[in-house]
């Protein structure tokens, strides 16, 4: 990961800019992006910012706090979806959250959803192809292959 700019960099930056240059000046003047001279004095206007944030992923989710409830949820009810599990959350909780959220939480508590097993064959129409039954098209007996 890269280092943030360093905070006289930053300073200067944003210097420059309260002294009558424009954000997008002050970036080609220092050569760094402009995007960042622009932020950079955003943030500097809106509160005074001037340190670095934390760089990287935040640590938690925000499930974590729901955890209790979520897998309590699974116990009484293990088959349900994801898309089930979010609409639970809005509704009793008025939390709204991606189903990347929600199957991110149950990978790092250890739950995964695995497939259903294979139906049997439908007497109307084929439900899935069967491996190796006689008269099929992949049995080499049926088909005069040797």
């Amino acid at each position: 990961m890269a280092r943030a700019y360093s905070a006289d960099l930053r300073r200067r930056v944003v210097d420059a800019a309260m002294g009558g240059l424009s954000a997008r000046q002050a970036a080609e003047r220092f050569d760094i992006g402009t995007a960042t001279a622009i932020v950079w004095v955003r943030r500097f206007r809106e509160g005074g910012e001037l340190v670095a944030r934390r760089q990287g992923k935040p640590r938690g989710l925000r499930l974590d706090p729901h955890a209790h409830y979520l897998l309590g949820l699974l116990e009484q009810t293990p088959d349900l979806t994801l898309a089930e599990l979010a609409a639970t959350l809005e509704r009793e909780r008025g939390i709204r959250v991606s189903l990347a959220t929600v199957w991110t939480f149950l990978d790092r508590h250890g739950m995964t959803f695995k497939k259903r097993p294979r139906m049997r064959p439908s007497s109307s129409g084929r439900t899935s192809r069967q491996r190796d039954r006689s008269g099929s098209r992949n049995n080499p007996a049926s088909t005069g292959a040797s």
